[in-house]
């Protein structure tokens, strides 16, 4: 059985590897996302006694959370000013899908960080980066805090599905063997 022509005529171009600096970021916020994503369930479970255990939890989740946003800019900065040689051996219907994919990735990566942040600006409560109390700039809005919580536990769900989306394509491409997922650093056996 012979491989489809563009899979054979991604062996010949061999595809050039993502720069170390974007494999680099795309790791860390990997490794960091997956975290955020079940530190951000698990402490749904502590209990709200004895007070301040739980405000533990979630103020370590938001300042990571914080942390991840500037990750995602400066992602976002770099693929910005770093041009991505397109996969153009692949589909064309393939080559918009991951493109797609990633622009609802990148939305995903930048909203929950935002919507988690306005959550907690409009709680009444002081936000805190790892302790450090950061500026208020709003008073309690009960009313936007629902909607920011809702819109934030919403995004996080669409996330985890796009997570799944994205983790499946790429074990779909690491199994059919044509070289896309070299270039994020992944070997192929």
């Amino acid at each position: 059985m012979s491989k489809p022509s563009y899979i054979a005529a991604e062996l010949d171009q061999n595809p050039r590897p993502y720069a170390p600096v974007a494999i680099a970021l795309h790791w860390l916020l990997a490794l960091s996302l997956f975290g955020e994503l079940a530190l951000g369930w698990w402490m749904l479970e502590v209990p709200k006694t004895p007070p301040g255990l739980r405000a533990g939890w979630f103020n370590l989740h938001k300042s990571l959370g914080l942390c991840i946003a500037l990750a995602v800019f400066a992602l976002v900065a770099w693929r910005i000013t770093h041009r991505v040689d397109d996969a153009a051996f692949l589909p064309r219907w393939q080559q918009r899908a991951a493109r797609i994919g990633h622009l609802l990735l990148y939305g995903g990566m930048l909203g929950l960080p935002l919507s988690g942040y306005l959550g907690s600006a409009f709680s009444g409560y002081p936000v805190l980066f790892f302790g450090m109390r950061l500026p208020d700039w709003s008073r309690a809005w009960p009313a936007g805090k629902e909607l920011m919580s809702t819109v934030h536990w919403t995004l996080a769900w669409l996330f985890v599905t796009l997570l799944v989306v994205h983790v499946g394509a790429a074990l779909w491409h690491w199994f059919r063997r044509d070289g896309i997922p070299g270039r994020m650093g992944i070997p192929v056996l």
